[in-house]
Parts: structure tokens; sequence; C-alpha cells
């Protein structure tokens, strides 16, 4: 089996998260793709992070109705800080005859030499960069890589913390969300100004 592994803090999932998913799913040949919520992602560490419980709800509330995007909580079940390379190890020991797919945005590749054990996570998987029409020349160097995969997905200009603080001013987010992710933040003041 092919699947593609998405990991965030999703906090929360948008619609651009369901479409990039998708588009790389569809582009690869995925058998799916695999959300990954972090519990504490180890560059993202803020303090107002919406808890596990949250997240997870919302997505699955999200990828409801397609079964080609799927959840993985094992990083929220493990608890502590979420590094990719003991994910991915899991995910292997389990279901060894698995080929992993690992989905990452042009800004994440950047970042990658910093991760925990990137020499190791490039043996363990098919590195694969999402890139937006436009991708910038410096960019387009680094994905020259051996052993990483190109994947041209549309250009969504939609970020979570876009979306917190558009609620948190009062403002709509409708479209951004999928209607039962939207209900549910309602529902529960998610990212309510204190």
């Amino acid at each position: 089996m092919k699947f593609g592994v998405f990991g965030g803090t999703f906090d929360p999932p948008h619609i651009g998260h369901l479409i990039v998913a998708e588009s790389a799913r569809e582009t690869l040949d995925l058998d799916h793709v695999r959300f990954v919520p972090a519990w504490i992602p180890p560059h993202k560490q803020r303090p107002d992070i919406t808890s596990a419980r949250h997240r997870l709800r919302m997505l699955e509330l999200a990828v409801s109705g397609n079964p080609n995007l799927t959840i993985d909580d094992r990083e929220i079940q493990r608890q502590g800080v979420s590094y990719t390379v003991d994910t991915l190890e899991s995910m292997l020991q389990h279901s060894p005859s698995d080929e992993l797919y690992l989905l990452l945005g042009g800004d994440n590749l950047i970042e990658f030499n910093q991760w925990k054990d990137p020499e190791r996570i490039a043996k363990l998987v098919i590195l694969v960069v999402m890139t937006r029409p436009g991708f910038s020349v410096d960019q387009e160097e680094l994905i020259k890589m051996e052993g990483v995969m190109v994947c041209e997905v549309p250009d969504i200009e939609i970020a979570s913390r876009e979306i917190r603080e558009r609620i948190r001013d009062g403002k709509s987010v409708r479209y951004m969300l999928t209607d039962p992710v939207r209900e549910y933040i309602d529902e529960h003041q998610l990212y309510r100004a204190l």
C-alpha cells in the first residue's frame, strides 16, 4: 500500500489542508493520505494551542465522507513532543511493507535539516515537496536533493493562524473551513477572545 503522511498541528484543519492532500493523493496515485495531528509540534510550540481532543475531532469532521483521507492519532496517543521520525518508525513497525510518502510544504523542506534525525526520515520514506504554482527559484534548488519528489498542488492561501485571528476578531470564516468544522468551533467557542 502507498500512503501519504501529512503531519501538522491542524489548529484548525481547513479546506486548504484537504485540497492539497487530495491533490497529492491523486497525483502520486496513493491509496490514501493519513493526517497525523501532533500532540506538541516541535517547531510550533505555542502556549495557546487548542487541546488535542478538539483538534482530533475537527480533523475527523473535516475528512468525513472521503475514504481516501484518514486520521492516524498515534502522536496524540503517545503524547509528548511529536517527532516525525518516531511516528514513521512506528508506522513501519506495524506495517513494514507499506510505502510511505511524507508530504511536506516547501517551507518545511527549508527547515527539514533541523528536524530530529532527518537522514533517518529520508531513508524511511519518499519525501514529497508539495509546491505551488510560481514556486521560487531558490526553493527549486533545494528540491534537487536526491530522493525528493516534487508534487505541484493548488495554491490555496489559507492559514490556520489567519482563521484563529478572524474568529477572535468576530469575522467570517465561511468557505475556509468545512461546515461541520465551523459548526464545531462555534459550538465549543474555540478561538474566541478571552
